[in-house]
């Protein structure tokens, strides 16, 4: 399959996931919680996501509703908030979101192949199970888990655009610099990879750039992009410190305890030079680069 032609596959997919989130949003039982009708629009959406990755057995199905979704529920929110909730610091909260988002999923449609190339994560978390138990993984590891961490890491967002909250402020300033600052580094990092993987002879290791400075940049610029979002919920109601951070807590705890760990493992056996790049440079925090033995 053409790469034209999956990209218009998975985008109806969005749009049918989109329309009944809708659906349920406008026409549903109102539960008289802004952010649990959001979260079941949410999973709705997800479940229907989930059943086209069945249906082409390919869980890449779902790779950019990471970065699809949070935009719309964030402006959902706000446009059903009180009219006395700040403006101001609800355009500079969307405003992050979006740029991130389309950075994201922009970056997603330019290095995504087409069906059916897969995630190679997706195979690995299934393989060795039975289809009972590779349905169970596919459904809540692939599916449904991610979906509700991202959830968690806009638990701030809703804060900062439900609550009336105080006047924007200079917590406000440092939560747009460090999530522009968090898409610039993304930004960067990738397009590093990218011309190196132009160029790279075989057994090479990137260790050029950002990524002398730090094993995964990218990764480090999508944790400070939910902990921008932390500082906004922060802004908006400092007696929630306590919630609003858990989001990028959990995206902390699952890049290293998941991503970074199956990268890693995945770059030594393809690669053992790697162990040479984890020998000199740090895993997420940056430091200038030390010479290579």
């Amino acid at each position: 399959m053409t790469k034209a032609a999956s990209l218009a596959r998975v985008g109806c997919c969005y749009v049918l996931a989109i329309g009944v989130g809708a659906a349920w949003l406008y026409l549903g039982p109102d539960s008289g919680r802004l952010w649990l009708d959001g979260l079941v629009a949410d999973l709705l959406g997800t479940l229907v996501v989930f059943g086209f990755s069945r249906a082409y057995r390919n869980s890449s199905c779902y790779d950019a509703w990471w970065s699809v979704l949070p935009p719309l529920l964030a402006v959902y929110w706000w446009s059903e908030s009180t009219p006395d909730t700040n403006d101001v610091r609800a355009w500079l909260v969307i405003g992050v979101i979006v740029v991130w988002a389309v950075r994201l999923t922009g970056n997603w449609v330019y290095a995504f192949p087409g069906f059916p190339h897969e995630d190679w994560r997706y195979p690995m978390l299934r393989e060795g199970k039975s289809p009972a138990a590779a349905f169970v993984v596919d459904l809540f590891g692939i599916h449904l888990v991610p979906t509700l961490q991202v959830f968690l890491g806009l638990v701030p967002a809703y804060v900062a655009v439900t609550r009336i909250g105080r006047d924007v402020g200079w917590l406000d300033a440092v939560a747009v610099v460090v999530g522009l600052g968090a898409v610039a580094l993304e930004l960067v990092a990738d397009a590093q990879m990218y011309r190196f993987a132009r160029i790279k002879h075989p057994g090479e290791v990137m260790d050029r750039g950002l990524w002398a400075w730090s094993r995964h940049p990218n990764y480090l610029g999508e944790i400070l992009f939910w902990v921008s979002l932390g500082i906004f919920g922060l802004a908006a109601s400092p007696s929630h410190w306590w919630l609003v951070f858990l989001g990028a807590l959990a995206m902390v705890l699952l890049f290293l305890l998941a991503s970074i760990p199956m990268m890693e493992n995945r770059s030594l056996e393809r690669r053992p030079s790697y162990q040479d790049v984890i020998d000199r440079v740090p895993m997420l925090l940056p430091r200038p680069p030390r010479r290579a033995r």
